[in-house]
Formats: C-alpha cells, sequence, structure tokens
C-alpha cells in the first residue's frame, strides 16, 4: 500500500512539473497560479483589516457610552425627546403614532400601540441616559386599526 501511494504521488508530482513547466503555456499557468495566490492574500488582508475595524469601533463606542453614563451631565430636553423618538423606532413597529414629551428628564408616552409592544417601549426609554422617569399614557391598539386605541370611533363616512 505504502509503495503504491509513493507512486501515485510521484506519478502526480512528474505531472503537475509538467503541467507548470510547459515550455509552451507553463508561463501563463504559473502566472495564473501567483496572481490567484496575491489575489487570495489581498482577500485574507482586506477580511482581517474590516474585522479589526469593526472591533476597534465596537470598542470606542463602548468607551463613549461607558463615559457618558459616567459624566452626570443633563440632557437637554430637546434632545432627549429625539433620542426616544429614535429609540422607539427600533423597539415598536409604528413609532409615529406615539406622541413623546419631555419635562426635565420626565418622559410621557401616549397614543395606540399593539399591547405586546407597551411593556417592551416604556422598559426601553426608562433605561435610556437622561430618563428620570417614564409616565405610561399608551393605550392598547389593534393590529389593523393603524394606531387607534380598541375603543376609538371611526370617522363618518362623508360620501354619498
Amino acid at each position: 500500500m505504502n509503495t503504491v501511494f509513493r507512486l501515485v504521488a510521484a506519478f502526480a508530482a512528474g505531472a503537475a512539473a509538467m503541467y507548470y513547466l510547459d515550455p509552451a503555456t507553463g508561463r501563463r499557468r504559473r502566472a495564473m497560479v501567483r496572481d490567484q495566490a496575491v489575489s487570495a492574500c489581498h482577500d485574507a488582508e482586506h477580511f482581517a483589516r474590516a474585522k479589526s475595524k469593526r472591533a476597534a469601533d465596537r470598542v470606542h463606542g463602548m468607551l463613549a457610552e461607558t463615559r457618558s453614563k459616567f459624566a452626570g451631565q443633563p440632557v437637554d430636553d430637546h434632545k432627549l425627546r429625539e433620542r426616544v423618538r429614535a429609540k422607539l423606532g427600533h423597539v415598536i413597529d409604528r413609532s409615529g403614532a406615539v406622541e413623546v414629551e419631555v419635562h426635565d428628564g420626565r418622559v410621557i408616552l401616549s397614543g395606540g400601540v399593539p399591547a405586546a409592544e407597551i411593556e417592551d417601549a416604556v422598559r426601553a426609554v426608562a433605561a435610556m441616559h437622561g430618563v428620570e422617569d417614564v409616565e405610561n399614557r399608551l393605550s392598547a391598539s389593534t393590529p389593523g386599526s393603524g394606531g387607534r386605541s380598541e375603543g376609538a370611533a371611526e370617522a363618518p363616512n362623508l360620501q354619498h
């Protein structure tokens, strides 16, 4: 078995040498192999740079977040309102149906939101930097109501 393996390996090495050292097309074949190897090295370098940049960006983000938590500076009500609206856009499906009011770090949420999303919205807003208190005036809405609460009356049809 060992001699058969050696014979096959020697035959394969001879065939590869003939393939790459061929006077007519060997030069082109060697250039293609070299170009593919260089391309693979560039791809690996690009992958490593992208991963290291992402890791560095994550570290910078965590440092900035930690720094902001320990800074203790009050957040402007207008800026906090915009941050709350942005956070709600990530937490609930129809964030446009929610009214946000902010007074000295106290956030008031009102409007119609699906019942399953109310608790998540309040919890996410309460965990934000600069939020002192959250007053929940959100009402449960049905999925097809477009943000109206369950008891909301429908507008009359004025067309004849």
